[in-house]
């Protein structure tokens, strides 16, 4: 899908999408499990570790926290891990990959609005395991120069695949043609950002209220607004 997004912007004139950032690639990381034993351990601390973050946030979160709450020994932590950083920036590759493999076609035929909800929503169900990851991210970036350029690299990312649908969506009938995509693109990626922070005290009819109202505002910003019919006088 990514290689598709590529071609497309790139025939059409317009930046290509950048590569999907590897977090981990300058990472001294710990050999991969290779027993099932390993990677249940593995998969628990990263359970763990995506509940507390989600509860109490990144700097009040210990090693010796995510340990206890996966019933791992503290030495067994670093067998995965070398660090609480380096667990947070593996959670969150996690949800970039997951991000990666989210499916951005549109239907053909269907009307944009439900295109835009449907994509929404999809773009959330990914996310959501990821909330508690994400909350701890916001947090570890504001004394982090390396995490924030990471940050910058991931909104560059995902406001150009946001930008790829727009354009998409631009080809259909009562489409603005003078629409900044590429600005509107950046902007709405805030939103969509900011309301995965906010989603976890959010409940699911809250969410759907905001993916609903996110759409609207999409659609009013790619489309035309469709003038009301006014009934004729004497009628």
């Amino acid at each position: 899908m990514a290689a598709l997004e590529r071609r497309t912007t790139e025939s059409s004139g317009h930046r290509p999408i950048p590569d999907r950032p590897e977090l981990l690639a300058d990472e001294d990381l710990a050999p991969p499990p290779r027993q099932q034993r390993s990677l249940d351990r593995r998969t628990r601390l990263e359970n763990a570790a995506l509940r507390l973050f989600g509860e109490r946030g990144y700097d009040a979160t210990t090693i010796e926290d995510i340990a206890g709450g996966a019933r791992v020994p503290t030495g067994g932590f670093y067998l995965h891990f070398r660090s609480k950083r380096q667990l947070l920036l593996s959670l969150m590759n996690d949800l970039l990959i997951g991000l990666s493999r989210l499916d951005l076609s549109t239907e053909a035929g269907a009307h944009p609005r439900a295109i835009l909800i449907e994509l929404l929503t999809r773009g959330f169900e990914s996310d959501l395991r990821y909330l508690g990851a994400y909350r701890a991210w916001q947090e570890a970036v504001l004394s982090d120069l390396d995490l924030a350029r990471k940050q910058r690299a991931i909104h560059d990312w995902t406001a150009a695949r946001a930008a790829a649908v727009f354009r998409r969506l631009q080809t259909l009938a009562g489409a603005r043609p003078e629409v900044d995509v590429d600005t509107l693109a950046h902007v709405m990626d805030s939103v969509f950002w900011s309301l995965l922070a906010r989603a976890a005290g959010t409940r699911d009819v809250q969410l759907a209220r905001s993916v609903n109202t996110t759409a609207e505002l999409i659609y009013h910003a790619l489309f035309l607004d469709t003038p009301a019919t006014t009934p004729s006088a004497g009628r």
